[in-house]
């Protein structure tokens, strides 16, 4: 029977089945400072071992200094910052996990450092106590975020129960305008499916845009597959996807290689397989987005006006713009190309890889920040991305500019570290949250892509590529 290639991926790692539920094997777990405490300390109370050490991965992400941090964990001014992490470098020392540490060059953001260094396989079932694993989807494995009392469970038994999803299928063909990204696409969809179109799914992204993107940018789309609502988002393997992986750190090699690149060049939805949904989309239709409201579904083109809740037919929906727009202080109609801000922040694991940074240097390449920005930030997805980046010369494009370049982490995607907006500071963010106060108490943030957040930090205001 031909299957989609989440079927696959699910069938290949069943352990056993109950009713409507799999136990399924976990290829790999990876692990940070916010959710794995609790999990750690189960183990130690129940008196239990990891049950395969090299299946897990351990990163500090989310609350990592990006400024001077060269005195280690005695540079976090934070003390419940600085306790997660201490606490982190001492479970993964005496259960003997892997870790990559907070000063070691390869650190960064873990949705970023696991493909980087190959802990991402084509194939693999991948789980990480964070929302945004299903950004690994887009090398072709079956990736998810768990919860901490799973993390615990998977650390314990390397397995976990779960549920079958139904197939979606969003199938975007064309050629994308310019400086329309990877993160424009997904937005669009969002906002064409809103943040429930995707519960209940695992997502396919298909169709000829989707083939043209780079590993990156197919990235930047899985990982905002939770934002639609599914849980799951994969694209299927190529030889793009082969040729990422080939020669990382932690990749097969030798004859080991050749039997990998056999099974992978199996992953992918067979012809005639059954999709629950399909979603087609024209790359044509889509344009530079920028979010006006608090949810990722609340999206316009750059050049579109914020709605009026007043023309909407759908009290409830006309209710949900109303509180949006006294959130975020917006008035309807009005030219979102209009809208002041006040910081800019290029970053997070949605868009911190090299190719997003390219692009943003591109754009500010000989230009300046405008005087009304407070605060334009570069933060690469790792200390490996950074050094790319100098190599290439972008830090001085940036610094050039008036941009801050910092350290590898996740920084200002949300209020959990020492980069933060205040009450009132609207920011034109390349993160993928949008949520009341995602970046700060009383904030206001704005998902756009690296492009557009590049130009708007230097016109003052949302805006184009000029």
């Amino acid at each position: 029977m031909a299957q989609t290639l989440y079927d696959k991926l699910m069938a290949e790692h069943v352990v056993r089945e109950e009713a409507t539920t799999s136990l399924i094997y976990i290829d790999r777990q990876l692990i940070h400072e916010v959710t794995s405490p609790q999990a750690f300390e189960g183990l130690e109370i129940a008196g239990r071992k990891p049950w395969r050490l090299d299946a897990n991965l351990a990163v500090p992400d989310h609350n990592v200094p990006t400024t001077e941090r060269s005195a280690g964990v005695s540079s976090i001014k934070d003390p419940i910052s600085k306790l997660q992490i201490e606490t982190l470098d001492k479970n993964c020392s005496d259960f003997g996990i892997n870790e990559i540490t907070m000063n070691d060059i390869r650190q960064g953001i873990v949705h970023v450092v696991g493909p980087e260094q190959g802990a991402t396989l084509p194939g693999m079932s991948i789980v990480c106590g964070d929302s945004h694993t299903s950004t690994h989807g887009a090398l072709g494995a079956l990736a998810f975020g768990i919860g901490t009392s799973e993390v615990e469970h998977v650390l314990a038994t390397g397995c976990l129960w779960q549920s079958k999803s139904k197939n979606l299928k969003i199938e975007v063909n064309g050629k994308l305008n310019k400086f329309v990204s990877a993160k424009d696409v997904a937005l669009y969809i969002i906002g064409q499916i809103g943040t429930a179109g995707g519960t209940g799914f695992a997502i396919e992204f298909a169709g000829t845009t989707i083939q043209e993107l780079s590993v990156e940018g197919r990235m930047t789309l899985c990982n905002m597959a939770i934002e639609a609502g599914a849980r799951v988002g994969m694209v299927a393997v190529d030889d793009k996807t082969l040729d990422y992986v080939k020669g990382r750190p932690m990749a097969p090699t030798g004859d080991e290689w050749n039997k990998a690149v056999e099974y992978w060049n199996t992953l992918h939805s067979d012809e005639g397989a059954h999709f629950d949904q399909v979603i087609s989309i024209n790359a044509d239709d889509i344009k530079p987005q920028v979010t006006w409201g608090t949810s990722p579904e609340m999206v316009i083109g750059v050049d579109g006006n914020v709605p009026d809740p007043d023309k909407e037919t759908d009290p409830v929906k006309a209710e949900s713009i109303r509180n949006a727009l006294n959130y975020i202080h917006l008035k309807a109609n009005t030219p979102i190309n209009t809208v002041n801000i006040d910081k800019v922040f290029i970053g997070s694991c949605t868009n911190s890889r090299i190719e997003d940074l390219r692009v943003a240097a591109i754009v500010a390449k000989g230009k300046h920040i405008a005087d009304n920005i407070k605060l334009a930030l570069v933060v690469p997805g790792s200390g490996l991305i950074k050094k790319q980046a100098e190599d290439e010369g972008l830090d001085k494009i940036f610094t050039d500019a008036g941009f801050e370049w910092r350290e590898a982490g996740c920084s200002m995607c949300l209020a959990m570290n020492a980069d933060k907006l205040e009450v009132g500071e609207r920011c034109a963010s390349t993160s993928n949250r949008n949520f009341e106060g995602r970046q700060g108490q009383g904030s206001f943030t704005h998902l756009v892509s690296p492009a557009i957040a590049a130009s708007s930090a230097i016109a003052g205001h949302f805006s184009e590529v000029k």
